[in-house]
């Protein structure tokens, strides 16, 4: 079975090297090195691990699991341990999600460079594969697990635990039906292309052929009308479904002579509705396609809170990993708890717990190696500054020094801003938020004041000894404030001016109400607020609150009794334009479900306009008692059918997941509601619910949709199976698949959930 994937695997001696196996050192912590034998196996898709050659191995993880590979130095525990452990003889595995990466450590500088190069090889081949090579891998994961005694051939009694496995519940009798017609050697056994065969058979789609034959003359092809007929009437395409249906049947019919002829066959139509265009997530809305040369206050900006953290908030490990991660997943704006530390450095933790400590200047330089890999546009450091006046100076040093360019330290065009920058002018910049000592304009003046004495000082630097006391007179009849700075420095202030002067467009001020904030605050001050007072100014002043986050930024935090990590639904804050929603990244679940989904639009590049409503200073919109013009629509979702859908406890061979899907919508108030579909017993591989489900959306603007598939439990809370959240703007309407992710985020390929999306103007039944 290895060979559907061995013949389109890189060859590479590094691959064959890691094929023999090699021992390498796994370490966890300072205390817990281990030996382990490391073995890729021969399908070039999986690792497995023994205590030793030659002793019962298990799967270690798949390379579809692994999102990168780093160098020894770049680990935060195999640094701590150089002195034992050589970092050039030692690496990281890092997987997609919040698995905990893997460092090892290899005999030797050579033996780690095997495979760090194969694993990337392999990687980066995963990567490229398109929807047929991940099906072949996936398959050849599935024969892996089913050919129990490893010989590479399926016997009808390992093909009926692999259908426990895959979570389908099949007559014996009609399996082995299957299993007869696919063993064309008639061996006895199923092998390579045989097992593909028999796949083909248990993944037969009716319901999609009977869609396919509805807009079929023949039943055996869709000529280039029938599917510009299908993409206008159920895909709701318009005027661009003739060019369309070009490109589609290039793109998706796999015969040469069906793309001659310009027809689409029934495995081009299946390929097509599984594919990107066919997904509920519209593909327009995934590059950057939304206006980037707005006010930064008119964005949300996806926000992380305790960035520093990977576990709870007292006694979790604080991390450079927590802003590795979050940094990669899209995060523009992180938070740096700082706090006196030893040897004059300062250190990054959560104060007041036992949450463990890193260098200030560790998490500045895995800033500026990480701000842009994902996004070139602007990262906010969100200082919660807690040092004293030296060590504030050393804080200052290092976002000068490690930043460099990337650090913003002044208005962009050295003048005096009327509003708040857009992230296309802050493109590459790393922008500091916190106190600062003066004002902007009190800034820029000072700075003018200074290149003028400049100036002159170099004018007069030939001149007498009488002149250069008369220049020595004038320089002490500066401004009040220069000589006030004086003093400043003299009395040395809470906060240094150093650090004060490297926050420009986001100065930290205290809330006190939104009447205060409109005469005595500026564009560029921001104000934070926790999840209980957000929520309170939400239902007593909803409409203040949307016109004061029209020309001001607001970050809003979760409450500190959160001491799991856990988070809160950031949707509500959304409704009222709160823009910097900080979240609990490390924390999976139905919130950052919510959070992820609605990040996803806009190239992940983590800004996301918001509606023109809410960047109105004048909106008379309330976020809980929306009124006209907002008028009602009715979305209709008819739930068709699952594929493959995956068991959560895989360790329970013979039990079969009972799915049922649940839709979610969250926006404003009104237009929050739930339904779910009937569960399918013991069908976790093809069930079919077949069933509509309607609801009516006030504000779809500001509405999102999460889909939820659950495994079924009369005694107890049912089990997570999968999820997907899309927000309505980028929703596709006509026949699309939903394909699923789990907890953490990953794909969970090839579970899928196949769906109608129908979308009518005014409430049901309203035929006006």
């Amino acid at each position: 079975m290895a060979s559907l994937m061995q013949g389109r695997l890189p060859i590479s001696e590094d691959l064959l090297l890691m094929q023999k196996g090699t021992l390498m050192r796994k370490v966890r912590s300072k205390s817990w090195k281990k030996l382990r034998y490391f073995r890729l196996q021969d399908d070039g898709m999986t690792v497995w691990h023994a205590r030793q050659a030659g002793g019962t191995a298990k799967p270690t993880f798949s390379i579809s699991d692994v999102e990168s590979v780093r160098e020894g130095q770049e680990s935060e525990l195999l640094r701590s341990l150089a002195e034992e452990l050589p970092l050039e003889q030692g690496f990281t595995i890092v997987f997609h999600g919040r698995r905990s990466n893997l460092d090892l450590v290899a005999n030797s500088a050579e033996e780690a460079k095997i495979w760090m190069q194969g694993l990337q090889l392999l990687v980066d081949f995963v990567t490229g594969m398109d929807q047929q090579e991940r099906l072949d891998q996936w398959l050849s994961d599935w024969f892996q697990r089913g050919d129990k005694n490893q010989d590479g051939r399926m016997s009808f009694q390992e093909v009926q635990r692999l259908l426990h496995l895959m979570n389908m519940k099949m007559d014996q009798e009609y399996a082995f039906q299957l299993f007869q017609a696919a063993d064309m050697s008639e061996s006895g056994t199923l092998e390579g292309q045989e097992f593909v065969e028999f796949y083909k058979a248990l993944t037969k789609r009716t319901e999609v052929q009977e869609l396919f034959e509805n807009f079929s003359a023949d039943g055996q092809k869709l000529t280039l009308l029938e599917f510009v007929d299908f993409l206008q009437e159920e895909q709701k395409e318009g005027e661009r479904a003739s060019d369309l249906a070009l490109e589609l049947i290039d793109r998706y019919e796999p015969s040469d002579s069906g793309k001659l002829r310009h027809v689409l066959s029934m495995d081009g139509f299946l390929n097509y509705l599984c594919s990107k265009d066919g997904d509920i997530f519209n593909p327009t809305c995934l590059p950057v396609y939304q206006d980037m040369t707005q006010p930064l206050n008119h964005y949300y900006i996806n926000s992380s809170h305790n960035t520093y953290l990977v576990g709870d908030q007292l006694y979790g490990q604080s991390s450079i990993e927590g802003y590795i991660r979050a940094l990669k997943r899209g995060c523009r704006c992180v938070e740096v708890d700082i706090w006196d530390g030893p040897s004059g450095e300062p250190i990054v933790y959560h104060g007041h717990t036992l949450t463990s400590r890193i260098p200030f200047k560790d998490v500045v330089a895995t800033v500026a190696q990480y701000a842009f890999q994902t996004s070139d546009y602007p990262v906010i450091l969100s200082l919660e500054n807690h040092c004293s006046w030296e060590q504030q100076q050393v804080m200052a040093y290092h976002l000068t020094e490690i930043l460099g360019e990337q650090l913003l330290s002044t208005t962009l065009d050295g003048l005096l801003p009327t509003q708040l920058p857009s992230p296309e002018e802050l493109r590459r910049k790393i922008l500091v938020k916190g106190k600062k000592l003066r004002t902007l304009e009190e800034d820029l003046e000072e700075e003018e004041e200074e290149e003028e004495l400049e100036c002159e000082l170099e004018r007069e630097q030939e001149a007498d000894t009488e002149l250069e006391a008369q220049l020595e007179s004038e320089s002490q009849e500066l401004s009040p404030r220069s000589r006030d700075k004086k003093k400043e420095k003299k009395s040395k202030p809470i906060l240094c001016p150093s650090l004060s002067a490297l926050v420009v467009y986001l100065k930290s001020v205290s809330f006190h109400s939104f009447t205060h904030s409109r005469e005595h605050y500026r564009f560029y001050e921001t104000s934070s607020f926790s999840e209980a007072k957000a929520r309170s100014l939400i239902k007593e002043a909803g409409n203040e609150f949307v016109q004061h986050n029209a020309w001001q930024l607001s970050r809003v935090y979760p409450s500190g009794l959160r001491t799991d990590s856990s988070n809160y639904n950031p949707q509500e804050l959304w409704n009222a334009g709160c823009q910097m929603v900080a979240m609990n990244v490390q924390t999976a679940g139905l919130e950052m479900d919510i959070c992820d989904g609605f990040f996803r639009q806009n190239g992940g590049c983590g800004y996301v306009l918001k509606p023109d409503f809410l960047r109105d200073a004048q909106s008379s919109f309330h976020p809980e008692r929306p009124i006209s013009p907002f008028k009602a629509q009715t979305l209709l979702i008819q739930v068709i059918s699952g594929q493959q859908l995956p068991k959560e406890d895989t360790s329970k061979e013979r039990s079969i997941v009972d799915p049922l899907v649940r839709v979610e919508i969250f926006g404003v108030r009104p237009d929050k509601s739930r339904q779910e579909t009937s569960y399918v017993e013991n069908n976790g591989f093809n069930p079919y619910w077949g069933q509509t489900l309607s609801f009516q959306v006030l504000v779809p603007q500001l509405a999102l949709l999460r889909f939820v598939v659950e495994d079924y439990n009369r005694k107890s809370r049912n089990d997570f199976i999968g999820q997907y959240t899309v927000p309505w703007s980028c929703m596709q309407q006509g026949y699309r698949h939903v394909h699923l992710l789990s907890k953490d985020g990953i794909s969970l390929h090839p579970a899928s959930i196949f769906v109608h999306i129908s979308i009518r103007e005014g409430p049901e039944g309203d035929e006006s």
